[in-house]
């Protein structure tokens, strides 16, 4: 435990675990069980349609990455050429845009009837965000394996009868890229959540009646869309008129700001635990 605290991603990890668990107990204690329950399941949505968004962005972007540098390498240019337009396609289209396309197609699943398992919407949600965050991980893969590509022990292990996938995807990515590789997870896991609250949010108050009777899984951005958390939001502005009002904030509006409160503090910590990161790896 003493050697997990000892870096700022360690530490600022175990803060997350800690906090949220704090809250979660206050809000056991003093929210009403339907609105505790409600809360519960949006914040076990958000997290794990987030951990989806990684493990797609993981698989495609490491496909992305090593396949790329593959197929130029032994001069497949047809696949090489429609991989290149179909990421740099990807990148063109800014993220809330794509992915907010994503969510209208299963509006349109979901009113049609194709889709009514929440499971399978949330993969569809999920599947759709990585789409747009995969590219950032498929250029830290290609800028790992070039690294390590002009170095003698690449040659060394060639001439050893290793083979360069094997070269390529243990000794190179997963020996000595992991720390790289999970700094940018730890990125997109951040990004997911804030991508999937945003749009959430959007849809939840409505660009139109279709869209918003639509029933999608609710998440902490379809929660802070309901009236009652954005009264109990808005509350905080009493505090400028008042500033003792701040216990009813802990009491009276619980749900609008456990909501809030868990959002901003997943993003800061994420945020923290990244570059704790990157701060050990320079170390």
């Amino acid at each position: 435990m003493r050697r997990l605290l000892r870096y700022d991603d360690g530490l600022w990890g175990t803060f997350w675990i800690a906090g949220m668990g704090v809250l979660l107990a206050w809000d056991l204690a003093f929210l009403n069980a339907p609105a505790f329950a409600r809360l519960v399941e949006a914040l076990a949505n958000t997290l794990f349609g987030a951990t989806l968004a990684v493990l797609f962005t993981l698989l495609f972007g490491w496909a992305a990455g090593v396949g790329g540098y593959l197929f130029e390498q032994h001069k497949r240019r047809l696949p090489s050429l429609a991989l290149s337009y179909f990421m740099n396609l990807i990148r063109s289209i800014p993220q809330m845009i794509g992915i907010l396309g994503g969510y209208i197609v299963l509006t349109i699943l979901i009113e049609r009837e194709i889709l009514q398992s929440q499971l399978v919407q949330l993969l569809w949600m999920s599947f759709t965000i990585s789409v747009f965050t995969f590219p950032e991980l498929a250029d830290v893969i290609r800028e790992r394996i070039e690294y390590y590509r002009r170095s003698d022990f690449f040659d060394a292990m060639l001439c050893s009868g290793v083979r360069e996938s094997r070269i390529i995807n243990f000794d190179i990515l997963w020996k000595n890229s992991i720390a790289h590789i999970a700094q940018k997870l730890v990125s997109t896991f951040a990004m997911a959540i804030f991508l999937q609250c945003s749009i959430d949010f959007i849809i939840s108050v409505g660009l139109s009646t279709d869209v918003s009777l639509t029933n999608f899984p609710v998440t902490l951005g379809g929660m802070l869309a309901t009236m009652d958390s954005k009264q109990d939001i808005l509350a905080i502005s009493m505090l400028f008129e008042e500033i003792g009002y701040w216990p009813n904030l802990l009491f009276r509006h619980l749900q609008g700001v456990s909501a809030a409160f868990s959002l901003v503090f997943t993003l800061v910590c994420m945020y923290r635990v990244s570059n704790g990161l990157i701060r050990r790896h320079n170390l």
